[in-house]
């Protein structure tokens, strides 16, 4: 077997090389794909509305001492100044917003991404241009404030009732199905959004606004530990929100009753006060036969209200009431 000559080699390798160089700068060019975590970019919108939520508090706490019920009048208004806040101390001048720089995100128009001459990271790309941020603003802060208004107005004048004018009731029904509409298709946006990372809403995808890192070696700035024990807390409160007015607070107080420490102050106060208002009752009444003093009127609803009425105190049966000092009744 006979080795190919030194020229043969040399050959080869001319022949060769373009190919080797077409393929090296073809791999330098592609784009690497990138997966931004989807739970990054959900977080994000919580966090943006937990911090409209803020600034809505505080605001409303400047005008508290004002006439009640002014900004129910101007709620609107208001939710569209703070995010339109919000859109130009962010968006307007190249900047994520509160939730998105949390979340270590930031917007890339992904219309002028285009393969450079070199490895890239993924991560590069412009940011939104003026066009887009300008629609960004019209869609976000002006089609939400007109969505709400034409809801509150065709609701205040009834447009839904069928004895309304033919017009009225035809916008009524075009409002519902265009709201129809735009639910399906957010629906449908969302799962595409959970199949390709890309786009959480149709503005983000009607302008081609994604959202990528904003620096590629950088953590979460919130722990998935933080956000756990508030989500658990969050929704804590809202079943206890859901509960409390379930609850009968008289029924509440004489279960713990037999737990409670102060015993001495409760007995001394079992001929003073009344034990459902907890005041000294203006026309004392006493129910029968515990003997047991109440207010003439919290003894007369209580009783009105559920016939099987048991004493606050004793938990005994009312039977009948009496004046204090008088002539029973039923």
């Amino acid at each position: 077997m006979t080795l190919p000559s030194h020229d043969a080699w040399i050959h080869t390798s001319h022949t060769l090389l373009p190919t080797w160089k077409s393929i090296s700068l073809s791999n330098q060019q592609s784009t690497i794909p990138i997966s931004i975590s989807r739970v990054n970019q959900v977080d994000a919108a919580r966090l943006d509305v937990e911090m409209s939520a803020m600034l809505k508090e505080q605001l409303v706490k400047v005008f508290s001492l004002m006439k009640p019920g002014m900004l129910f009048q101007y709620e609107a208004e208001l939710d569209a100044f703070l995010e339109f806040l919000i859109w130009r101390f962010s968006i307007w001048v190249d900047k994520p917003t509160p939730g998105i720089a949390l979340m270590n995100l930031r917007y890339r128009d992904e219309r002028a991404v285009e393969p450079r001459d070199k490895v890239r990271t993924g991560l590069e790309g412009p940011g939104l241009t003026v066009a887009q941020k300008i629609w960004y603003c019209v869609a976000t802060v002006g089609g939400q404030y007109i969505w709400a208004r034409l809801q509150s107005f065709s609701a205040f004048r009834r447009w839904g009732d069928t004895e309304q004018r033919p017009l009225a009731r035809r916008l009524w029904i075009l409002i519902q199905r265009l709201e129809g509409v735009y639910r399906a298709a957010s629906f449908g946006n969302l799962l595409i959004f959970l199949c390709t990372g890309r786009y959480r809403n149709l503005i983000e995808r009607g302008l081609r606004a994604r959202l990528v890192y904003g620096s590629p070696n950088m953590n979460r700035a919130v722990s998935f530990e933080y956000m756990n024990r508030q989500l658990v807390w969050n929704e804590f409160s809202e079943m206890l929100l859901l509960l409390l007015p379930l609850l009968n607070s008289s029924s509440v107080k004489n279960l713990l009753r037999p737990f409670s420490k102060d015993k001495s102050s409760s007995s001394a106060e079992d001929g003073t006060a009344c034990p459902i208002c907890l005041a000294t009752p203006t026309i004392p009444f006493v129910a029968l036969p515990c003997q047991h003093r109440y207010c003439y009127y919290c003894l007369r609803t209580r009783c009105s209200a559920a016939p099987s009425f048991r004493c606050s105190r004793c938990s005994e049966p009312v039977v009948a009431m009496q004046r204090h000092g008088g002539a029973p009744t039923e």
